[in-house]
């Protein structure tokens, strides 16, 4: 059984055949991860665009309604009603205008029923947003989850976008900044601020700049503040390549 795909994006749209049944229930038995997220149905469309946003300003990945918590391939009764509902959520309130290919499947036993499958890439160049009442809220994708990017966090996924390179001077704060990395492994702005003795925004600005000088990392907080911590070598280096 093969699925009909519409590449949907700013300008165009393209049909094309492009899965198995199979790979699809392979799909889906590697659960939900960094690159994968199941919905039952589209009864909330504004979770629903979250996580498509998220997978787009992060590594990309593919959304598929019709799949239960447990794995189960279940299918939508009125893919028709379903699409709509996503389709108006996604023109409505997310921006800038996001490319994404859609694959709508039959499901093998249950053939009135249908899987909705969205496979957004990863943006290279814009940010995703969703405005809700005029508040633009950016989302990320950190292992199986979606959360609301940071200040920090939006900075960094913008300028990384630009595709230049970024110095710094390692002057005292920094290195206040590298023996609390040593000692403790991570940090936050208000402990950099602190320990350094520094306003929140200036802490700010300096994490920032060393995550996209490649010296830290940031690990998006689900609750609470974003964490920073030392980059490796061999971690400093494959982040470089990969930014490029």
């Amino acid at each position: 059984m093969r699925l009909v795909a519409y590449h949907i994006g700013p300008v165009f749209l393209e049909k094309h055949i492009v899965m198995e049944w199979q790979e699809l229930k392979r799909l889906v038995r590697q659960g939900e991860g960094l690159h994968l997220e199941f919905k039952l149905k589209s009864s909330h469309p504004e979770k629903i665009i979250k996580e498509m946003i998220a997978f787009a300003n992060t590594e990309g990945g593919i959304l598929i309604v019709g799949v239960s918590d447990d794995l189960k391939i279940k299918g939508v009764k009125f893919p028709d009603e379903e699409l709509y509902v996503l389709r108006r959520a996604i023109q409505k309130h997310i921006q800038p205008a996001l490319e994404y290919r859609l694959d709508v499947l039959q499901v093998e036993d249950r053939k009135e029923r249908e899987v909705l499958i969205f496979n957004i890439p990863k943006s290279p160049t814009l940010l995703y947003f969703i405005d809700e009442s005029g508040s633009k809220k950016v989302y990320v994708r950190v292992n199986d989850k979606t959360i609301q990017a940071s200040k920090e966090m939006r900075v960094i996924l913008r300028e990384k976008r630009k595709n230049k390179s970024f110095r710094f001077r390692y002057g005292t704060k920094e290195q206040l900044l590298m023996r609390h990395l040593a000692e403790h492994g991570h940090i936050n702005v208000s402990t950099f601020a602190e320990v350094a003795g520094i306003t929140r925004r200036m802490a700010s600005r300096t994490l920032t700049l060393l995550v996209l000088a490649n010296v830290l990392t940031i690990l998006p907080q689900e609750q609470g503040e974003d964490l920073f911590r030392a980059l490796d070598p061999e971690e400093a280096h494959s982040q470089t390549a990969f930014n490029k």
